[in-house]
């Protein structure tokens, strides 16, 4: 089957009214449930097969947060999909509102590479929970977990409710030619622009998770060594391949040759030595991406790491002192184990660094002056943050997880997910034993009721 005629057979299979059945979806879920948690194991390898992802991090990062996001969808479900009274207006007495959850339809799903099963996963639960059907587009980068994903959905699903669908850019271009009543893409900012544009051919709603550069900022007040530590472990998670990485760091000049220490010292606490024989350290994702981020440490005072390996893609966690910032590492959203470190002495002096940019995914403020760090939340415009650590906002499903500007439209997360997949549709039920005759016309002699009605409503 072709993706067009794919495409209908999913709108005919909508427009048969199963999906809108809360017990049909919830059956869904539960038969996923049951076969992810068979098939992690091969999920684990798969990640390790991609890029050497750890069994720890792939547990971690991927197969636990898919398998907590759908132990709470169902659970949720059938609270999630009432609908929800809300304070009818006085304009419109006698009445009641309600708020109804209605499924878009057939929505498209683009996932990266950088977390290749959480992050085709997890929205896929959510629009699933909210009666749609669903093609998911896994990335062609990472072909083993892609295939493993494929082998979960179509043991689960209907190809009519749920399918993959596997390829390249020709693939993505002829699946964004189509119609969609929602697209949900995670990815680059460029190729999140070419998603934007296809979509606005139909009007068609979109989420879109993209990047950016995230500063995180250590005044003189932080606790260095437990900053460190934390900086370690946020930036060089699955090799720096992470969209809320902390980009760049902006660090108070008393603190500078202290910090360096102590982040040398936590990246051999956590990768030993030689991080290139560490069991625990990614490998970046291809050549391609190899070659992108080797060419950001050309010329570079890499004061720790900055050793490289084509063969096996390998770049070591890597700090690289005061780079200007109009060299390559500091032109675009890094995402890799590359981390350029700015001195500052003055707001100032970091104020015209961060405005630079583009509104970020993330921002990280370590500190122990609240009053600082309420001041660079309220300044900033990002998509969310922390304070005293970095990306751990994204672990609580009760956050919404999105950009800003170029940084991404709409969030999800939790309940946010199936409403992202969700339309809500107002609707009004009027009352018929009486009837305010305010509203009705000829209009002499109602301008003062209407004006208390619309003060009240």
């Amino acid at each position: 089957m072709n993706i067009p005629q794919l495409v209908q057979s999913q709108k005919d299979f909508f427009a048969s009214q199963q999906t809108k059945d809360i017990s049909f979806r919830k059956n869904a879920l539960k038969r996923l449930q049951k076969e992810v948690i068979r098939r992690e194991n091969d999920i684990i390898k798969a990640l390790h097969n991609d890029f050497k992802k750890s069994e720890y991090e792939a547990v971690m990062t991927e197969t636990s947060i898919v398998l907590a996001e759908l132990k709470m969808t169902l659970k949720n479900i059938h609270s999630w999909s009432k609908p929800k009274r809300v304070l009818p207006s006085m304009l419109n007495f006698p009445s009641s509102a309600k708020i109804y959850s209605e499924p878009y339809g057939t929505t498209l799903i683009i996932a990266p590479w950088n977390y290749p099963y959480q992050l085709a996963l997890a929205p896929l639960i959510g629009a699933i929970a909210a009666g749609n059907t669903v093609i998911l587009k896994p990335s062609e980068l990472t072909p083993n977990t892609s295939k493993i994903t494929k082998e979960i959905v179509e043991a689960v699903f209907d190809k009519n409710h749920v399918s993959v669908v596997e390829g390249g850019v020709s693939t993505s271009q002829e699946l964004l030619a189509q119609r969609w009543d929602y697209i949900f893409f995670t990815g680059s900012v460029p190729v999140g622009k070419i998603v934007a544009k296809a979509a606005a051919e139909h009007l068609t709603p979109v989420t879109l998770e993209l990047g950016g550069k995230s500063p995180c900022i250590v005044d003189e007040t932080a606790n260095i060594k437990l900053a460190a530590k934390r900086l370690v472990w946020g930036k060089f998670i699955n090799g720096g391949q992470t969209c809320i990485a902390p980009d760049y760091l902006l660090i108070h000049k008393s603190v500078k040759e202290k910090f360096v220490s102590c982040f040398k010292d936590e990246i051999f606490r956590a990768y030993g030595e030689n991080p290139k024989e560490s069991e625990d350290y990614p490998r970046i994702v291809n050549t391609k991406n190899f070659d992108r981020l080797a060419l950001m440490l050309a010329n570079e005072n890499c004061v720790i790491g900055g050793e490289t390996d084509r063969n096996q893609n390998y770049i070591a966690p890597t700090l690289i002192d005061e780079p200007n910032l109009e060299s390559e590492v500091m032109k675009g959203e890094i995402f890799g184990p590359i981390f350029p470190l700015i001195s500052y002495e003055t707001e100032q002096d970091f104020d015209s660094v961060i405005d630079k940019y583009d509104k970020p995914l993330a921002l990280y403020v370590f500190t122990n002056k609240n009053s600082f760090a309420k001041k660079m939340i309220a300044k900033y415009s990002f998509g969310g943050g922390t304070i005293n650590d970095t990306t751990v906002h994204f672990a609580n499903h009760r956050l919404p997880f999105g950009g800003v500007g170029e940084s991404g439209i709409g969030g999800y997360h939790g309940k946010q997910t199936f409403d992202t997949f969700s339309h809500k549709k107002g609707v009004v039920t009027r009352g018929n034993w009486l009837d305010v005759p305010t509203r009705y016309a000829p209009y002499t002699g109602k301008l003062k009721q209407l004006k208390m009605l619309m003060k009240w409503s």
